[in-house]
């Protein structure tokens, strides 16, 4: 059967070591969007942070889509809001304790910005600001809105991570999505949101069969996607649970791994 969606992870699987958009990856989605086939970037980002992307492969309008917040949101690429899972004030709350019990660094985002209670602004923090395109605000917990984000995310040192990631309780696990998107990131939301739910839901609204659809990625935030699609494609880069869970592998994002498998499976 044809593939006729291809959800693909942003950062080491569409951008290349350099985070680069090359040229090759360009044409190859391109040439698949002109078959009528539906690109989707699936991302942990904002769309602030997937419209740049968007516009170079020249994706627009309302009937092209966009998985972002790893899953918290599928949208159409100029906004409109399709599916949301998000969490809550309380949840907030007691996510920001925990990082504080178990001392690691922690912001939380909406559709807007990037808040955190930290005086000096953590380097990470900074990083994913440059990384999506959204500002950063300082706001003491104490001041925080009571209103819904769309997630959390403890961000530290790897060997911090690698530590915190082991010692988050059981009942947070119950509760929330958590899975670490880069060696840096542990990302909560709501258990609902993943990319490979939001990615079902999509591919329902648009009557799109899961056999018709390919999924790429390199990193634990795209497992979902990996399993839940008919052709799971990871990259050569990808972490080893990845490559165990999919049914392709492809050549590395430095090695154009995404235009390789465009190419392979849906041209």
């Amino acid at each position: 059967m044809s593939i006729k969606l291809v959800a693909i992870d942003i950062d080491g699987t569409l951008l290349n070591e350099k985070n680069e958009l090359t040229q090759r990856t360009i044409d190859a989605i391109q040439a698949a969007t002109a078959k009528g086939v539906k690109v989707v970037l699936t991302t942990g980002r904002p769309l602030t942070g997937v419209t740049p992307y968007l516009k170079a492969l020249g994706l627009a309008g309302d009937d092209q889509y966009v998985i972002t917040f790893n899953g918290a949101l599928a949208q159409t690429v100029s906004g409109k809001v399709l599916t949301k899972e998000t969490i809550s004030y309380t949840d907030y709350r007691d996510i920001e304790a925990l990082s504080n019990e178990l001392d690691v660094k922690f912001h939380v985002e909406d559709e807007e910005l990037i808040y955190t209670a930290h005086q000096l602004i953590p380097k990470y923090s900074i990083a994913e600001s440059f990384l999506v395109l959204m500002q950063i605000k300082y706001m003491p917990v104490a001041d925080m809105i009571e209103k819904d984000y769309s997630k959390a995310m403890m961000i530290d040192e790897k060997e911090v991570i690698d530590r915190v990631q082991n010692a988050v309780p059981a009942e947070f696990h119950d509760r929330f999505y958590i899975v670490r998107s880069t060696p840096f990131f542990l990302e909560f939301m709501n258990k609902n949101a993943s990319k490979g739910n939001a990615l079902a839901a999509l591919s329902e609204k648009l009557g799109i069969k899961q056999e018709e659809v390919m999924s790429l990625g390199d990193q634990g935030n795209d497992m979902t996607m990996i399993k839940w699609a008919g052709l799971g494609v990871a990259m050569g880069n990808a972490i080893d649970d990845i490559k165990a869970a999919a049914n392709e592998i492809t050549a590395p994002n430095s090695e154009d791994g995404v235009a390789q498998a465009i190419e392979k499976y849906v041209l």
